[in-house]
């Protein structure tokens, strides 16, 4: 469930933020963006941490009850996870940081159309990382 949150928050950042900021202002989008991470990066963390010791006792518990398929689909989700993690911490979160840090400062940077085209550019694969793992974990569920 935690790991929905994620997803479905990358979802409507895919599907909604990108298409509402690429028609607002810069000044507009710099701000929106900047107050989104301050609160998203402070929440957020909190329903990741949560998935993936969800997604590791997933493992352990199916590996040692037997279902070594569910423990190995479990485990292309921990994968998926890490993956994610990386995309967020080299791409995604440095450009937070950047929108956060000017919107504190009740400052505009002078390139937040080009930082937000660059969080724009992995929201796609982050969906589709989270997408794969929730399904991933869904069919660990359900296969014996």
């Amino acid at each position: 469930m935690s790991n929905a949150i994620v997803y479905g928050t990358d979802v409507f950042c895919a599907l909604v933020q990108r298409s509402a900021m690429a028609r607002a202002d810069d000044v507009t989008l710099a701000r929106a963006m900047g107050y989104v991470h301050l609160y998203g990066d402070r929440r957020m963390p909190v329903a990741g941490a949560v998935s993936v010791v969800a997604i590791v006792l997933g493992i352990v518990t199916t590996a040692l009850a037997g279902s070594y398929a569910s423990a190995v689909l479990a485990g292309t989700a921990a994968v998926a996870a890490g993956i994610w993690l990386v995309v967020y911490a080299k791409v995604s979160a440095p450009i937070n940081r950047a929108f956060v840090e000017a919107v504190l400062a009740d400052r505009q940077p002078e390139d937040a159309r080009s930082l937000q085209r660059g969080w724009d550019r992995v929201i796609n694969l982050r969906v589709v990382l989270q997408g794969y793992l929730l399904a991933a974990l869904a069919v660990a569920v359900a296969v014996r």
